[in-house]
């Protein structure tokens, strides 16, 4: 088995190794406002669980060129972002958002997405998502970077609003199957949800 020192390869090597071995991954679709009140939306998958208490969720939004995307910008300037369950229903918009369009160009419009009020936060989410989360910034944290420029800026959002689908919500639980979560591999590779095994946790 080869050992690799990730200092003596590329930042692009590195990424390669990572998204190829942590999979699959979950997809946050994630909806801001920009302060001209354009409704801003892309996907990310490098997302997870922080904290249930209060529930929190993470995304770690990877910046070009040293400079922060949309998606980081408009989180920290409002404190506010919306958190979609990617899913089979609707995953080919999802792909759409991911277009480089200028900040000007709403996403969700472009890929005929319906917007959708929040209760508690000013930034809508998308109708289409039978799982979001009303989210408020807990915290934005710059991360990485090699020549003292940060390479992203993860995310922190207190969930403040679950929204769940009549369907898919049984006995305060989510039934996987009505869901139909689709995750990340690497490329342009994508994974459903697939056979499933029970281990009981030993105590």
């Amino acid at each position: 088995m080869p050992s690799i020192d990730p200092e003596s390869q590329s930042a692009q090597d590195n990424y390669k190794l990572l998204i190829g071995s942590i999979i699959p991954r979950p997809i946050a679709f994630v909806t801001t406002l920009s302060e001209e009140g354009v409704l801003n939306a892309a996907p990310f998958s490098f997302f997870n669980i922080v904290t249930a208490d209060p529930p929190m969720v993470s995304v770690s939004v990877q910046r070009k060129n040293g400079e922060p995307k949309d998606t980081a910008r408009h989180a920290a300037a409002r404190g506010e972002f919306v958190v979609h369950i990617a899913d089979e229903r609707y995953i080919e918009a999802v792909n759409e958002t991911a277009a480089p369009v200028p900040s000007d160009v709403s996403e969700v419009e472009l890929a005929g997405l319906t917007p959708v009020p929040s209760e508690r936060i000013a930034v809508p989410g998308v109708a289409e998502a039978r799982v979001r989360m009303e989210c408020v910034l807990e915290q934005s944290i710059p991360l990485g970077g090699q020549d003292g420029t940060p390479s992203c800026d993860l995310l922190i959002g207190r969930v403040v609003r679950f929204h769940v689908d009549d369907a898919l919500y049984e006995r305060g639980r989510i039934n996987p199957d009505a869901l139909l979560p689709v995750s990340r591999l690497a490329g342009n590779d994508y994974a459903k949800l697939g056979e499933r095994f029970t281990l009981v946790r030993p105590v």
